[in-house]
């Protein structure tokens, strides 16, 4: 996980190369865009889906980015949530007859954003 400051009273965090889909981590992403940190974290925490570990654990190193710097930790949301599809790995499955059929191995990067508000 890398983690940036952004001026402004933005704080940035970010897991690159996340092994899982980026059309699957959209899903969770798009629930807690807006929310309070505290109301992403419940929301995270009660989803069975396998994103939600990987995102909660940023959405907290954002949170803790913020708080080195002395932010109001009552007021932060999630001011940006975004998921980048990364490089994939290409495998193959093989089938009938010989043949093989190409297998896709989707990487994602996470990005969120807390600000103060």
């Amino acid at each position: 996980m890398s983690d940036t400051q952004v001026a402004d009273g933005n704080w940035k965090a970010s897991h690159r190369y996340a092994p899982m889909s980026p059309r699957k981590a959209r899903l969770l992403m798009d629930l807690i865009r807006g929310l309070s940190c505290d109301e992403a974290l419940d929301v995270l925490r009660f989803n069975g889906r396998r994103a939600s570990g990987m995102i909660s654990n940023v959405l907290k190193s954002a949170m803790a980015n913020a708080d080195e710097q002395e932010a109001t930790m009552g007021s932060l949301y999630v001011a940006e949530a975004r998921v980048d599809g990364g490089p994939y790995h290409r495998r193959w499955r093989p089938k009938d007859r010989g043949r093989a059929h190409p297998i896709a191995k989707r990487t994602s990067h996470l990005i969120i954003g807390v600000a103060e508000g």
